[in-house]
């Protein structure tokens, strides 16, 4: 599962025009054929008094992939299913969203509060719990494949234990799985029974989603295939029944239409009630309901939850005032190539734009060469890059050397395992990148010169010293020791730089930078600290 992305909206915007099965089938051509992922799509536009479908390859040879019996993993959109039952169960009298998480625990589950203020269920609908992103016990993040398969209730509570929070609850958005799968396991537990069974009886059966399960596949549903942003066949996750509510709900495209219309309220009925309860603002910023995000576009919302897991990708719009949502569920992670956004903004409102393919392409020999280096990403792995034959070529440490193809968007990716580098110029013309692997986008900044960079000698390294005021009672203090230039901040311990360019220092360990500023004479007067985004001046002192 990842982070829900805000679908970015325009102010102004016309209304949606109504679709029919062959308009629907070109739009979803036009932004997938030929796409490197290779991935395939089962797409629906659902409208008051018509339904458009359109299932869909990046290569049509591989059609039978998918089709209407085809059910896919839907991932986090599974946390607006659990909202529902959530609001069932509180329509029901059984609970309210000023309910603490602890009350709909086990008895005696520690529970992390912070200066006595709890968790609410409120606090977890709307990501603001303070929880991390994920348990610290009983998942295996060694083997991303299918990281939850392992984790069951007992190691998700006895998680909480370990978790200290650093603000108060509902004071900060942090997307959080973790929370998700906490409300997963107490809604299953208040409405004493499992989650598979309570889905059946209280959203599924009731909306005719026949085809809709979690691990007990219904006769005559066929499961899609896991597939990367790579284009091969990848393990599919799974989750323990319990915790499935906040990713592993496995749908097939008419399921989901009929998911959609539910949501739309097209019917009066206790469960359309139960999910028009959970479109209603509960926190912002930013603006959510239960587990919906809620997205402005003119003077509508819309409300709007994406998914993806090791090898699916599933977004939902609804827009309730014009009775019309959108449906797409994709066989291939789209997570690190932008996911499934700009296809479900352009049929939610044409007005935006469609996107396109990203294509296989030649990189250019100038980005190549610029980005040969090693490199430190954030969390501490080092990383290699190589240029051979017009082929960039990546070496995390203590791994083989991989073949990285390259993209039309600018981006290049391994051929054996699903992940995304994508290049970062920064100001001086020098390169970084970001890295972007199984959910996180991490930044990797180049350690050592440059291949063409002569190292300063001690006298020169030396112009740099003296003492930097960046902040009321922040100042770094730098000189030369040893043949190499020595940081040191108020209060802190000093640390080597690295002179990678002229005028610019690293220290990769600390992601941290140094930037050296001139007079018009040639002297260095003045220094910029660039770190994690930030980025703090000062003029040097006089001596």
């Amino acid at each position: 599962m990842k982070p829900a992305a805000l679908v970015a909206l325009v102010l102004a915007a016309a209304p949606a025009h109504a679709m029919d099965d062959a308009r629907l089938a070109q739009l979803v051509r036009q932004r997938l054929d030929g796409d490197r992922t290779g991935a395939c799509m089962a797409v629906a536009v659902v409208e008051r008094t018509h339904v458009s479908r359109t299932f869909q390859c990046a290569d049509p040879a591989e059609a039978g992939r998918i089709g209407p019996e085809v059910a896919f993993e839907i991932g986090s959109v599974s946390k607006t299913m659990t909202a529902v039952l959530l609001a069932d169960l509180i329509q029901q009298g059984k609970g309210s969203l000023d309910d603490t998480l602890a009350s709909w625990l086990p008895e005696g589950t520690k529970v992390p509060e912070f200066q006595g203020q709890p968790i609410l269920l409120r606090h977890v609908v709307t990501h603001a719990s303070g929880l991390p992103s994920l348990p610290s016990r009983g998942m295996d993040l060694a083997r991303m494949d299918d990281p939850y398969a392992r984790l069951d209730a007992e190691a998700l509570l006895a998680s909480l234990g370990d978790v200290q929070l650093d603000h108060a609850p509902g004071s900060r958005f942090e997307y959080s799985n973790y929370a998700s799968m906490l409300l997963s396991y107490a809604v299953a537990r208040r409405a004493g029974t499992d989650l598979e069974t309570l889905l059946q009886q209280r959203l599924f059966a009731p909306l005719g989603m026949d085809h809709a399960y979690i691990n007990r596949r219904p006769d005559g549903v066929r499961e899609a295939k896991a597939h990367g942003s790579h284009g091969k066949e990848v393990p599919a996750w799974r989750f323990a029944t319990d915790l499935a509510g906040a990713g592993g709900v496995r749908a097939t495209l008419a399921d989901m239409v009929r998911y959609v219309q539910g949501g739309l309220a097209l019917d009066d009925t206790p469960v359309s009630r139960a999910m028009v309860m959970t479109h209603a603002p509960v926190s912002q910023p930013p603006p959510m309901g239960m587990n919906w995000m809620i997205a402005p576009v003119g003077s509508r919302k819309l409300l709007v939850h994406d998914g993806a897991t090791g090898g699916f990708s599933s977004l939902v719009i609804l827009d309730p005032e014009q009775e019309r949502g959108v449906v797409i569920l994709s066989d291939t992670n789209w997570i690190a190539v932008g996911g499934l956004a700009s296809l479900g903004n352009h049929l939610a409102e044409p007005s935006l734009p469609l996107g396109k393919p990203r294509r296989a392409a030649t990189p250019p020999a100038e980005l190549l060469q610029a980005l040969v280096g090693d490199y430190q990403v954030q969390g501490g792995m080092k990383m290699s890059l190589r240029s051979r034959d017009g082929k960039l070529f990546l070496q995390p440490a203590g791994q083989p050397e991989y073949e990285m193809a390259y993209d039309d968007a600018g981006d290049f990716h391994p051929r054996d395992f699903d992940a995304l580098l994508r290049p970062d110029m920064r100001s001086d013309g020098t390169y970084a990148f970001t890295w972007m692997q199984s959910g996180a986008m991490l930044q990797a900044t180049r350690f050592g010169p440059r291949a063409d960079f002569a190292q300063p000698s001690p006298a020169e390294l030396a112009a740099y010293a003296g003492t930097y005021p960046l902040a009321p009672g922040f100042e770094l203090s730098v000189r030369e020791e040893g043949g190499r230039l020595v940081a040191q901040a108020t209060g802190q311990g000093a640390f080597p730089m690295e002179a990678v360019a002229k005028d610019r220092f690293e220290a990769p360990a600390l992601m941290l930078e140094l930037h050296f500023g001139r007079d018009h004479d040639g002297a260095v007067d003045a220094l910029e600290l660039h770190q994690a985004g930030r980025v703090l001046r000062g003029q040097r002192q006089a001596r």
